[in-house]
Parts: structure tokens; C-alpha cells; sequence
């Protein structure tokens, strides 16, 4: 097969969407299949190949300036024409309903070619990237002012958050989703949790689940115990707003005064860093909050064991690459009932589970956990009977089985007439 893929992010950023293409590609090339992936041009640690069968395009980008770290790709449609005249290819996934993904499903019908779609963000959920707030970078002159007037507080802060909350911008994203991802042959979500919810949002396509994975060679964990009046605390991820990182460091603050010798390690980068800094400075625990910046993903799997909780409040996640590796290498978690989390972290099996943005709830649990070493040690064992389920070959057989399925369902596509065709046409 010939898989053309279309994303709106990529390597050498690294996020869960950029992981998920990555290991697809390369454990299906292995198998003889091809890939070209279409992504936006970063600078000068882009690459043009990984492996003599995938090929990826770099298209010019410009960035949110909200969020520098999202690219919004421009038009190109001589370009994509070319990929798609030169790789002929028999599939085009789509994997973010950002531009290049609607370019790409626009070439898709133009042309007769069976498409997929993941939902591996749920977009609606970073409604506040589009706000007025961000789009203003008010939060950073927040920041500015704050270093001088100390009478300022994160009460202030979230006013302006609550004032500019307009419903009708969530249901303008959801809208725009789904108008793409309504128009692929098949949808695929990372777990059943984010189905059902896909359904709920008005997804009418065929849903097929198929989990991102996890290299258990690499990300495996033995069952851990505790004895340590000095528990670590890991979250990693994005950086960025709707991960909610406030609130784990607000928990943890009442973890601390239990547990003092206790620290809280966040790995990763993105907008929201200087906004937590600031925040454990004002909650007098910056000593015990370290912030590493950005460690790649090929050294996380020998960092994860030297942690004892994995503790997560974000509220958007569709699966949660980085909850699967922690708990493949045996940490207990802590997360928030929303979305895809409780598949993961299971209440009273292998962690707990808490309301959103239930601060005491979070550090009540983890204090709970960290008091009680049995529990701890059943959790432990769980979690990589859990991670057991995610095995990426396994997951790699189920997506080259729905890409099969898919291309000889599909055969004879009707080819369609858009505005990207015309476009195409006048070029």
C-alpha cells in the first residue's frame, strides 16, 4: 500500500500526534508499505526521509499567535497535486482537523482516494487558543505586571479567562471538525471512551477504535513498591494551557504539607511554563516543583521508573500516550474523569480517578495512595496489566487491517468537484 498522510503537526516537534505517525509509518514500512506525510515546515531541524520508504513534505507555515507552537500551514494546492500525480497513493489519513488537513481531504475527493481521519485532539477543547485573551497574549502581560505588582493574584487572572468563555466558540470548532472528519470513509478513534463521545458530537461516519500503542520492550516496568517518606511526583506532556498543570501544582501544594521532602517533576515545554513558575514561586513550593524543559522521547522510558506517581489533571486527552508509558513501566496514576483518562487510569485498580478540576479531591487521593504501600503495590502490578492490552504490534495489525479494509471498500471512489479543484484548475 501507499499511504499519503496529512498533519498539522510533526517531527521535530514532539506531542502525541507527531509519535503516533512516527511508529505507524516505520512498523508499516517494515511490512512493505509506503508513506509520504505532508507536514508544516518547523526550520533548520526539519528532514526530508525517515528510511528509504517515508518520504515527508515540508509546506511553508506561519504560526497561531496565541500559540506559536500550532502551525497554520499556507496554501499550497500545485504542491499537493504534485505529491499526490507523483506517490499515487492509495490511502490518505488524515490526522488534525487543522488546514493541511482540510487541504488534504480536499485532494482526497478531488481525486477519488479513500480516506481515514483520527481524532487525536479533541479541538473543541482548546477553544481558548481562539480567544480574544490569548489571541492578545493577555495572559503574558499578565505575567509583566505581576513582577512588580505582587498584590496582583491568579484570582485576577481568571476573570479575564471566565470573560471571554463564549459557548459559541466551542461550537464553531466542534462544527468545523466535524464537517471534516464527516467527509472521510472511516474515522478512527484511540480508545472506546472517545467513540462514544465522538458519536455524541455528531460524528456519523464509521468509528473504529485502534489504540496509538506502546513499544513494551522499551516502556517496561517491573511492580513497584513503596518506602520513602519523600515520594516523586512526575507529570509529562505538553506544556500548554488545556493540560491543566495549574491544578496539579495546586494539589500538590496540599501534598506538600503532608509530605514535605515530596517534589513534583514536569517535563516538557510549551506556553504554559512561565504561568507555573510563577505559580509555585507564589505558592512558596518552587523548590519542590522542577520544571526539566524538553527531554526526548527516546530517553522517557529510563526516566519514568525513578518516579513513584504518575498525576495528571488534563480534560481533553483521547487516549494519553504519556499516562500508557508511565503505567507500562509500573507508576500508579491519578487523573480526572474526562474523556479517554479512566480507560487508562482505572478507579481502585491501578489509581484513582477524581472530578475535573477537583484540586482536593486530586491531593486527597494522593496522599491516600502514598500512606497505604499495599494498595500502592496492587496499583503498581495493574497498571502494567492495563498497559499490557496497548502492545504496538497488535495496534499495528488492527491499522493495517482497517487500511485494507478501507482501500477495497472504497475502490471506484467517486472523484467530487471543490473549491480546491477549481483552485487547481485556474493554476
Amino acid at each position: 500500500m501507499r499511504v499519503l498522510y496529512f498533519s498539522d503537526t510533526f517531527l521535530p516537534k514532539t506531542d502525541g500526534v507527531a509519535v503516533s505517525i512516527k511508529n505507524f509509518s516505520e512498523l508499516l514500512t517494515l511490512r512493505g508499505h509506503e508513506f509520504t506525510i505532508c507536514a508544516p515546515r518547523y526550520g533548520e531541524d526539519d528532514f526530508e526521509r525517515m528510511g528509504d520508504n517515508i518520504h515527508v513534505i515540508r509546506f511553508r507555515s506561519g504560526y497561531l499567535p496565541s500559540y506559536p507552537d500550532i502551525k497554520v500551514v499556507l496554501p499550497s494546492p500545485g504542491k499537493i497535486k504534485k505529491v499526490i500525480e507523483e506517490f499515487k497513493p492509495d490511502l490518505i489519513h488524515i490526522h488534525t482537523p487543522g488546514l493541511l488537513g482540510v487541504y488534504g481531504m480536499s485532494a482526497a475527493e478531488r481525486y477519488g482516494i479513500p480516506t481515514i481521519g483520527t481524532y487525536h485532539t479533541l479541538m473543541a477543547e482548546q477553544e481558548m487558543y481562539v480567544s480574544f485573551y490569548r489571541l492578545f497574549k493577555l495572559d503574558k502581560l499578565f505575567f509583566k505586571i505581576n513582577k512588580f505588582k505582587k498584590k496582583i493574584n491568579f484570582d485576577e487572572l481568571d476573570k479575564y479567562i471566565k470573560f471571554d468563555n463564549f459557548n459559541i466558540r466551542k461550537k464553531i470548532i466542534l462544527k468545523i471538525c466535524n464537517d471534516l472528519y464527516n467527509r472521510c470513509d472511516v474515522v478512527i478513534s484511540p480508545s472506546h471512551l472517545i467513540k462514544q463521545q465522538l458519536i455524541e458530537y455528531g460524528i456519523n461516519r464509521p468509528i473504529t477504535v485502534v489504540s496509538n500503542g506502546m513499544d513494551l520492550k522499551r516502556f517496561k516496568g517491573k511492580t513497584k513498591t513503596l518506602n520513602t517518606d519523600a515520594p516523586k511526583i512526575l507529570h509529562v506532556g505538553r506544556i500548554s494551557y488545556e493540560k491543566n498543570c495549574d491544578v496539579v501544582i495546586n494539589a500538590f501544594k496540599i501534598v506538600h504539607e503532608k509530605f514535605p521532602k515530596a517534589t513534583l517533576t514536569i517535563i516538557g515545554e510549551g506556553p504554559a511554563i512561565e504561568s507555573l513558575k510563577r505559580q509555585a514561586e507564589h505558592l512558596e513550593i518552587k523548590d519542590s516543583v522542577i520544571f526539566t524543559g524538553f527531554v526526548p522521547n527516546a530517553e522517557l522510558h529510563t526516566i519514568y521508573p525513578q518516579y513513584d506517581l504518575f498525576l495528571t489533571a488534563s480534560t481533553m486527552e483521547t487516549q494519553g500516550l504519556v499516562v500508557l508509558e508511565a503505567i507500562a513501566c509500573g507508576l500508579p496514576a491519578i487523573g480526572v474523569d474526562s474523556f479517554a483518562l479512566p480507560e487508562l487510569i482505572q478507579q481502585d485498580k491501578n489509581g484513582y480517578i477524581a472530578p475535573p478540576f477537583d484540586v482536593q479531591a486530586l491531593a486527597d487521593h494522593t496522599i491516600k495512595l502514598f500512606t497505604d504501600p499495599e494498595v500502592y503495590k496492587r496499583f503498581s502490578r495493574a497498571s502494567i496489566e492495563i498497559a499490557s492490552t496497548h502492545e504496538m504490534e497488535k495496534c499495528v495489525d488492527d491499522m493495517e487491517t482497517v487500511y485494507e479494509k478501507v482501500i477495497e471498500a472504497m475502490k471506484g471512489k467517486e472523484k467530487k468537484k471543490s473549491l480546491f479543484e477549481m483552485l487547481l484548475d485556474f493554476m
